[in-house]
């Protein structure tokens, strides 16, 4: 099974609740934490592990071959992102634009445009004494999560079978990068906040899972500040509402020393096991011996 934890916005707390879920679940479960935030990726700040395996992540752009170009346009007219244009007697290649199609390569008449490798990540293998954790972090400079994401999805998927229970620390936002970590997901958890600003966002997440037809639930942190908009808004939407993280100066503590919450805060723990039992529910549908937690 899958499972994506995402947010409308950032500072919400998903990286909190990826790993103390993670590891929570790591107890009775064979798991996998992926961190999909590749621009600011920091699950890794929170577990104690070792480096397995790493790996740098190209993707493919196009390299301007000048004598053997005929200038025909072609290329220009096929980029639909403008990564590749012409001016006068030449052609400049944007490789931050390029979403690595191929199609101005393959419709290239003298294949004047030769697809190249260039760096824009790397990817990272740790195993911690519970679980296995992997990290992907873009390059500085690069424009593109997505390809990155989707090469490190490939990466878990084609490591780890439906025997493992896979879940994705996701981008915040709505944009695509949090698209891509969210597409194949079997579950999504809406991670968020009782404040304005946290109904507004994650009214924007909610309406994007809605549009990729995904299952969701919404998980309240720092739950006792703010108002009960969210609650509110979430029984009237028959949105599920899987656990209420409590507003604590001893979670934040703990937090500010990159420490695990649930062994040392027993109302972090029981908020977990809510999720974990509601997890387990849907997991008969994905994985064959699925053992539910029992404390």
């Amino acid at each position: 099974m899958k499972i994506a934890i995402a947010s409308g916005k950032g500072g919400t707390g998903k990286t909190t609740l990826s790993t103390n879920l993670a590891s929570y679940l790591a107890e009775t479960n064979k798991v996998v934490l992926t961190d999909l935030d590749v621009e600011e990726p920091n699950s890794g700040l929170f577990l104690k592990s070792e480096l397995i395996y790493s790996e740098d992540k190209y993707k493919m752009i196009p390299q301007w071959k000048e004598s053997d170009c005929t200038l025909c346009g072609i290329c220009q007219e096929a980029c639909n992102y403008h990564a590749v244009i012409q001016i006068m007697d030449s052609i400049m290649v944007f490789p931050e634009l390029c979403h690595s199609c191929y199609a101005c390569s393959e419709l290239c008449p003298t294949n004047a445009l030769p697809m190249i490798p260039k760096k824009m990540g790397e990817l990272k293998h740790y195993k911690t004494e519970q679980f296995h954790f992997v990290e992907a972090r873009l390059s500085i400079g690069e424009e593109q999560a997505v390809p990155l994401i989707k090469q490190t999805l490939k990466y878990i998927d084609s490591n780890y079978g439906n025997d493992y229970l896979k879940i994705y620390d996701s981008p915040p936002g709505t944009s695509c990068p949090v698209i891509e970590a969210t597409k194949e997901a079997d579950f999504v958890i809406l991670i968020t906040e009782p404040t304005p600003f946290g109904l507004n966002d994650v009214i924007l997440a909610i309406e994007t899972m809605q549009e990729l037809h995904k299952d969701f639930g919404i998980v309240i942190n720092r739950y006792g500040i703010g108002n009960n908009d969210i609650v509110n808004y979430c029984h009237n939407n028959n949105i599920p509402i899987l656990a209420k993280i409590p507003n604590d100066k001893e979670i934040a503590i703990l937090y500010s020393k990159g420490e695990l919450l649930y062994n040392s805060i027993p109302a972090v723990k029981a908020e977990l096991e809510k999720i974990a039992q509601y997890i387990s529910a849907l997991s008969a549908n994905y994985l064959p011996t699925q053992i539910p937690k029992n404390n």
